[in-house]
């Protein structure tokens, strides 16, 4: 033990200084690019509107964080748009969770040519941004144009390859003799999938979960050529109201409002987090 740990030591003294600053450079470059940004964004929702024409990373002369936060609250009309980006979220990120996974389960589970084409198929959407102008007119032939439901089939659609990336591979990992033991007892392919395979794609499903609803939350530009002016979003309130010029110079008020905007993702993002390093590794890796 002696002996191991005296090479180890001698192998660090013999590296190159820089292979030795390696992990705190990047450490201080990572501490730079999240930390400077979210001093910003603090510092500017703290400060007053006088403080905040300029923005910059100066700290506020007088902290007024939570009377900011609670004039966006009420002025900015968030609780109405929360609920229209809770009614379109929701329902987008367990539809494209539950489908994808299935499908994800087949392709994973059937090795041939016409299943290795389908995957190439399905996950060419992560490449391949859709035509927005393709949409709306589609959505229009349907009549979902404007509606709820036609903006929850296009989210589920744009990101449905995104999710069949990340479980085919994790599938694949899971041992097969688990499936036939639950056939073997009787069970049918949608117990097998809900009782035995889904239950074990938590990892996977976590970490898909937070890339696809920091996707959708935080999205304007499809939202605002498909549900634009029928509902409101929060990013689609925020747009409304800056450009009405609620928020014309309002610096403070507006980072107040990206602050209201980014607290359920944190939420979401401290409940998964757990799980999101080794649904990465087990499902895209793999």
């Amino acid at each position: 033990m002696n002996t191991t740990a005296h090479h180890r030591r001698t192998a660090l003294s013999d590296a190159p200084i820089w292979t030795r600053l390696q992990p705190v450079v990047a450490t201080l470059l990572c501490l730079a690019v999240i930390g400077i940004p979210l001093w910003l964004v603090v510092a500017t929702a703290s400060k007053s509107q006088a403080e905040a024409l300029r923005p910059d990373l100066s700290a506020p002369q007088h902290w007024q964080l939570f009377t900011n936060l609670k004039e966006v609250w009420t002025e900015g009309d968030i609780p109405a748009a929360f609920l229209g980006s809770m009614v379109i979220v929701v329902p987008a990120v367990l539809g494209v969770l539950i489908v994808g996974s299935m499908a994800a389960w087949i392709l994973a589970r059937r090795a041939t040519r016409l299943t290795a084409a389908l995957y190439a198929l399905a996950i060419s959407g992560i490449v391949l941004p859709p035509a927005v102008v393709t949409l709306v007119l589609l959505l229009r032939q349907l009549g979902l144009s404007g509606s709820v439901i036609g903006m929850i089939g296009v989210y589920m659609g744009i990101y449905m390859s995104t999710v069949i990336f990340f479980v085919t591979g994790f599938v694949r990992t899971i041992p097969p003799s688990l499936e036939e033991a639950a056939r073997i007892d009787g069970a049918g392919p949608a117990t097998v999938f809900f009782k035995v395979v889904l239950p074990l794609l938590r990892p996977v499903l976590a970490t898909a979960t937070i890339l696809v609803c920091l996707y959708i939350w935080n999205d304007v530009f499809y939202a605002f050529f498909v549900v634009g002016g029928r509902l409101d979003t929060l990013p689609l309130n925020l747009f409304r109201v800056a450009s009405a010029g609620l928020y014309l110079n309002n610096w403070h008020l507006i980072f107040s409002y990206v602050i209201l905007m980014s607290l359920p993702l944190i939420v979401v993002f401290a409940i998964a987090q757990r799980k999101i390093i080794s649904g990465i590794t087990s499902g895209a890796v793999k």
